[in-house]
């Protein structure tokens, strides 16, 4: 299945934990149905009174590559478009709304929407081979800026926009928003590590400093999010994002000017 749920068996030192692990290969480009499957399994897992803390993790050569590229462009209209972007978008709310913390433990590559999961979560742990980055720009696309700018400085997230670079986890560890860097053998344990020291409170607690922090936030994440979404949708209807997509299901590699 390319969406799994494992809980954590009762009276276990994993008792109360949920992992939810994504398997979509090659790269885990998930196409437009599996960002719904994916906001209902946060979301339902969350709504599980027995559950006290998510890891959010993914089989394979990275974490998340974002939406899937040629799904979008093999089917006409923009039909495909707009799934993609209310996906990712209940996605991002799910882990973000979610009743009780949600930790990403993140291998490899995350990219595009893995960046919006990721920037929603509420802790980080990452393989030492991690990368993080937006090549939106490269595909005709905006979107996720939001979600960056939590992970690591305003200028910083700016130059890393523009010039769709990827941040290493040890700079993000630098900055302060992944929690610890290991290597990649060692990555769920580092997230189970952080579950069980979650778990182990009064999860009626736990899940009120969720909804509190949430409610502090300074950054309205759903409405940031949406305002991105409506320059995309002006690069699609200009026909911008078309040419980028194409050349990189082409060639794989971005369109100059």
């Amino acid at each position: 299945m390319p969406i799994t749920t494992t809980r954590g068996e009762p009276g276990s030192a994993d008792a109360g934990i949920v992992t939810i692990t994504v398997d979509f290969p090659p790269v885990n480009a998930l196409p437009s149905a599996a960002w719904f499957e994916l906001a209902d399994t946060i979301t339902a897992a969350g709504a599980d009174e027995s559950t006290c803390v998510v890891i959010l993790r993914a089989e394979g050569r990275g974490f998340n590559a974002g939406v899937d590229i040629k799904e979008m462009q093999q089917t006409s209209g923009f039909d495909a478009l707009i799934a993609a972007n209310q996906g990712c978008a209940a996605a991002f709310s799910a882990v973000y709304d979610c009743a009780v913390p949600v930790i990403a433990a993140v291998n490899g590559f995350c990219v595009g929407g893995g960046i919006g999961l990721v920037g929603n979560a509420d802790t980080i742990v990452a393989s030492d081979d991690a990368v993080f980055g937006l090549p939106e720009v490269d595909r005709g696309a905006l979107g996720a800026a939001t979600h960056l700018a939590r992970l690591m400085p305003q200028h910083m997230m700016r130059t890393l926009y523009y010039t769709a670079q990827n941040a290493t986890a040890q700079q993000l560890h630098h900055f302060g928003s992944v929690y610890r860097v290991v290597p990649r053998e060692e990555l769920l344990d580092a997230a189970l590590e952080v579950a069980r020291m979650i778990a182990v409170k009064d999860t009626r607690v736990i899940r009120r400093a969720k909804a509190a922090i949430n409610g502090i936030d300074p950054v309205d994440v759903k409405n940031s999010y949406l305002f991105e979404q409506r320059f995309t949708y002006e690069l699609n209807l200009a026909g911008v994002a078309d040419e980028h997509r194409d050349a990189f299901v082409e060639t794989g590699k971005p369109k100059g000017k």
